[in-house]
């Protein structure tokens, strides 16, 4: 009997390996772990503190924890920091509590999240420096922290170097690991916004290694796999004292085999492999049979760095043997291979050119006993430019950021192409030292003396100081800074005199030096000499020119104010798609703060989060309401919140949620809505959902969204287009009945006749229909498109975005294989009627043409689901016509079998 062993996460990429939650079986043997950790110059002791004994050259971070929170893992024994300080962004989030009970380890439970910025970084200095070669991970757990059951992707970055792209489902732990020989003081991780979601992240680590550990190759290694065999248990720190994961895998048709005796290192082994980890080992059950080993790779020139560690673990009688050969891909690569008695060998190969790989060790005919190993490593090496700040340069910047407490999103390395830190210009003539040769810190509010950090910036040319509240003497090391050319002072509190070899390079001409007069101690203390030229002469007659200037400014900026408050007063009123910035008008649902804080008991029970703001369960007498309050930190503002009251109060459709009140006193914004007791669609649909809906119950939720959204297209007056159509805004009530929800971003064609409204883009990623993306042309066809997608989600029961698969490139591509069946949510099990299935698929099809003069109306879309409902068998919806024959070939979309 042959039996096969895959590698944690197959068939999914070798980068994002991960474990179910719900699932205990699988969470043993799917979960990896990286561990980045990213320290800022300002929170180095604090970390350090956390490093020491046995754990020196280690940080470890729980992100999302409070401020200055530290603790010792139970089960680990690791010491974790919070990652306040690491980085200046983000807002702190928990996994729902139904995830937490399966997360592995504490630190999945919270994490920060970055909501702002395209870009956001940790930055670490361990106190090893360069020249060391650590081990990064970074861990992700989403567990539909933000309650809208969409997991983002997003880009992760070391320093300059894209290191992998981030994506999972919503019960899934992703972990991301790479081993990294530094030429940097400073190690930054960067998360970056490609338009998919949030990125967030739950934990950062970083490990020194051994010098000579996996040094084969100078480039950056990204952890495939590492796998412990003949166990069910994982070992990481202290058994490994590098604190990497060794993770247990199952196999059929195999058995463990283990020793209690401690296992020694043999010369060939480098990469110090724990004892634990030896002391297991795989055999076949039958000892004729082989051991395999297989993986897919993502394309043939995937390279792949190999590990594999055997020692015989078992005591041997006088005339046993164990030999065996390896094969790749079933070519002979090594052997004959005999473990050496309790001490480890190890065995090493690079390779690609292939989609799929296979190990497989075959006993020799002259072994009594079958083959055996006991754990591999898998390993991508990656070729990173590192391309960073000079070490000195960067101190230099980190250490004014800390003296000042600057606020500006500094974050990552300074001089990171496409991401130059704000009032900084950097020197590109040699890639690989970048140097800092101008900042303009003018008007900061920076107050104190000038910090003695920037003496560091010895390439500085230009530095912009000007009007702040620095006091103090101005320093000598200025002078000293051989290639600064320009150096404004103007607008501070120094006191006097400058330097006299700043005076003595300006009066040269070798530095243009700006300051106040009294900073030169000019002719009216009597000392012209110290002048450089022009810089105080004639005084008063400056003074004369200085107040002509201001007034004259002053007249320009004036006229310019009142010119863009003319332009923007005409654009509100020809604009049709913006919505008055006045006060809705009070009627009697209107509820003062004081009484939505009792409908809600003080805001004491959550049941949703979204852009708007938190949604809070609330009673009015005895009936049940919904209370979405605005966040003062919302990226949506006062204008929706009118926007979406407004439409609330004018629009009334059994498929469009009820506005109950609202709430408009001071800061406080609320919108009350009928209470939607099953939540949205998306939390019924997608991984985690216990309760799995039927094949009819996905078509009446379509046909019940449907009915809404053409009411607002053709029942309305003038008519409106959502912006925003996705699972997560349409809500279903006890009944499961299907309402739309949420309509902040909708917009009306208020002029009798338009076909489109030019505005800012709007809409979720995965939703947005790619030609109002790339027209600014919104039309209700894109609320079309954004249904397609939809109604794919409601019959695969797969996210519209997931890993990197795009729900409608996926759904192309099996219909072009021509089965339903494989399209279908497959949790269904069959159950509905193929013909039925097909009429859907092409619908939803159709909905997401590339170009939307060739999509449905919604009028169309609702006939074609109503003659789907009817079609299905035993199907008698109570909204349908019992007497209305069917016709399929009434459907108006193209055939696509």
């Amino acid at each position: 009997m042959i039996f096969k062993l895959l590698p944690p996460g197959q068939p999914s990429t070798h980068v994002s390996k991960g474990f179910n939650l719900t699932s205990p079986a699988v969470e043993m043997a799917l979960f990896r772990g990286f561990y980045s950790v990213l320290i800022l110059q300002v929170a180095l002791s604090l970390a350090m503190v956390h490093a020491q004994g046995d754990q020196s050259g280690f940080i470890s971070i729980d992100c999302g924890i409070s401020e200055g929170s530290n603790y010792t893992d139970k089960k680990s024994g690791l010491n974790y920091v919070s990652d306040t300080g690491f980085t200046d962004s983000g807002i702190n989030g928990e996994i729902l509590s139904r995830y937490k009970s399966n997360t592995l380890d504490l630190q999945l439970n919270t994490l920060r999240s970055f909501p702002q910025n395209t870009r956001n970084c940790y930055t670490l200095r361990p106190e090893q420096g360069k020249g060391k070669r650590y081990l990064i991970r970074a861990r992700f757990t989403y567990g539909n922290y933000d309650l809208k059951v969409q997991p983002p992707q997003f880009d992760l970055y070391l320093g300059s170097d894209h290191w992998s792209r981030v994506g999972f489902n919503v019960s899934w732990a992703m972990d991301y690991e790479i081993i990294h020989l530094t030429s940097s003081d400073y190690i930054y991780v960067c998360l970056v916004n490609i338009g998919l979601g949030n990125p967030f992240i739950s934990a950062l680590e970083l490990r020194l290694l051994d010098s000579t550990m996996y040094a084969d190759d100078l480039r950056s290694l990204t952890s495939s796999t590492r796998t412990n065999f003949g166990t069910s248990e994982t070992v990481r720190y202290a058994d490994d004292i590098y604190d990497r994961i060794w993770y247990p895998i199952a196999a059929t048709g195999s058995k463990s085999v283990q020793t209690s005796s401690p296992i020694s290192l043999g010369s060939s082994t480098k990469e110090k492999v724990p004892s634990k980890v030896m002391s297991t080992a795989n055999i076949p059950k039958n000892p004729t049979d082989d051991l395999f080993y297989s993986w897919r790779a993502t394309d043939k020139t995937q390279e792949y760095l190999m590990y594999i560690y055997f020692a015989e673990i078992e005591a041997l009688e006088t005339n046993q043997t164990r030999e065996f050969d390896i094969y790749l891909n079933g070519d002979y690569w090594d052997g004959p291979i005999s473990p050496l008695d309790h001490t480890t060998s190890t065995y090493f190969t690079k390779f690609y050119n292939s989609t799929s790989y296979e190990v497989t060790i075959r006993r020799t005919n002259n072994s009594i006993l079958p083959p055996m190993y006991n754990a591999i490593e898998l390993y991508n090496p990656i070729s990173l430019q590192q391309r960073q700040t000079e070490d000195q340069d960067a101190t230099a910047m980190w250490s004014t950021k800390s003296t000042y407490e600057l606020k500006r999103n500094w974050q990552g390395d300074p001089c990171v192409p496409n991401y130059i830190w704000d009032g900084v210009n950097c020197s590109n003539s040699d890639p690989d030292n970048l140097r800092i040769i101008s900042m303009n810190l003018s008007s900061s509010g920076l107050s104190g003396e000038i910090a003695p950090g920037l003496a560091n910036l010895t390439m500085i040319r230009s530095l912009d100081l000007s009007y702040n509240n620095l006091t103090g003497s101005v320093p000598k090391f200025l002078a000293s800074l051989d290639f600064l050319r320009i150096l404004n002072l103007t607008g501070n509190n120094f006191t006097r005199p400058l330097p006299a070899e700043l005076l003595e390079k300006a009066k040269n001409g070798q530095l243009s030096l700006r300051s106040a007069p009294h900073l030169f101690f000019c002719s009216d203390q009597g000392k012209t000499g110290a002048c450089p030229k022009g810089s105080c002469k004639k005084n008063k007659k400056n003074k004369v020119v200085i107040v002509v200037i201001a007034t004259l400014v002053a007249l320009f900026v004036l006229l310019t104010i009142l010119i863009v408050l003319w332009i923007a007063k005409r654009r509100r009123i020809q604009d049709p798609s913006i919505v008055p910035d006045q006060r809705i008008v009070p009627s009697k649902q209107c509820f003062t703060y004081s009484e939505v804080l009792e409908i809600t008991k003080n805001f004491s029970d959550v049941i949703g989060k979204g852009g708007f703001g938190t949604v809070f369960s609330g009673l009015i007498g005895n009936t049940q309401a919904a209370v979405k309050m605005l966040s003062e930190s919302s990226a949506q503002g006062y204008k929706e919140f009118q926007a979406e009251v407004h439409l609330l109060m004018s629009v009334h459709h059994k498929n469009i949620t009820s506005l109950v009140g609202y709430c408009d006193e001071g800061k406080h914004k609320g919108i009350i809505y009928e209470y939607m007791a099953n939540g949205n669609l998306g939390m019924h649909l997608f991984d985690g959902s216990t309760h799995i809906l039927s094949w009819k119950k996905r078509l009446q939720i379509g046909y019940d969204a449907a009915q809404g959204l053409e009411y607002m297209h053709h029942g309305c007056k003038p008519p409106i287009v959502h912006r925003d159509v996705k699972c997560t805004n349409i809500l279903l009530n006890e009944n499961l009945q299907a309402k739309l929800a949420d309509f902040g971003l909708s917009r009306a064609f208020t002029t009798e006749g338009d076909t489109h409204v030019s505005t800012v883009i709007a809409g979720t990623p995965g939703y947005l229909d790619p030609e109002y993306f790339t027209t600014n042309r919104l039309t209700e066809k894109s609320d079309v498109y954004s249904f397609g997608v939809v109604l794919m989600e409601l019959i695969t029961g797969r996210p519209a975005i997931s890993a990197d698969i795009y729900i409608i490139n996926w759904v192309k591509s099996m219909v072009e294989k021509g089965s339903v069946e494989d399209i279908i949510d497959p949790r269904l099990h069959g159950d509905f009627e193929t013909n039925t299935a097909w009429k859907v698929v092409e619908l939803a099809m159709a909905c997401v043409d590339s170009s939307s003069v060739e999509r449905p109306t919604m009028n169309d879309v609702v006939m074609d689901l109503k003659d789907c409902l009817k079609a299905e068998k035993g199907a008698t919806p109570n909204n349908l016509n019992q007497n209305m024959s069917l016709s399929f070939e009434s459907m108006r979309i193209p055939n696509l079998r």
